[in-house]
């Protein structure tokens, strides 16, 4: 009888997926828009729960954030109050100034670098392919900062 050579190729999945990260198979230009994917309800779910979570966290870090700033900066004035800390006025004045004519140097030429050109043409695609994903984020964020 005739044999037959049956020989495939073997795909071993963990190592396809530890050359491909997950944020690359989800957003990649290959994954298509999400309204390909999934219906209006099931992209305005997601879109809203994400932006929500996101929202309450911003929302805690940033109160955090400020209590721990102006902690630090309400202890310093405490501290040059009482004479542990001399501030050089001079000093600071002098590199305000210098702060001042490099941020009018850099803001005259109005060159953006080719790098945040191509990350910022990138989100707009995102966006535009994924409307009612990023809607439902927006509204789900701005809930998330309310609570």
């Amino acid at each position: 009888a005739g044999t037959k050579d049956d020989s495939f190729n073997v795909l071993d999945l963990a190592e396809y997926t530890k050359s491909r990260p997950w944020w690359r198979k989800v957003f990649g230009p290959s994954s298509g828009s999400s309204a390909e994917k999934y219906n209006v309800a099931t992209q305005l779910l997601i879109g809203g729960v994400t932006g929500w979570c996101t929202g309450f966290v911003f929302q805690k870090v940033g109160k955090l954030a400020a209590t721990a700033v102006g902690g630090g900066f309400f202890l310093l004035q405490i501290a040059n109050h009482t004479g542990y800390i001399k501030v050089d006025w001079n000093l600071v004045q002098r590199d305000m100034n210098k702060a001042k004519q490099q941020l009018k140097f850099h803001s005259s030429g109005n060159q953006i670098p080719p790098e945040v050109k191509s990350r910022v043409d990138e989100v707009i695609i995102f966006l535009k392919k994924n409307v009612i994903l990023t809607g439902g984020f927006a509204g789900g964020f701005l809930l998330g900062m309310a609570s």
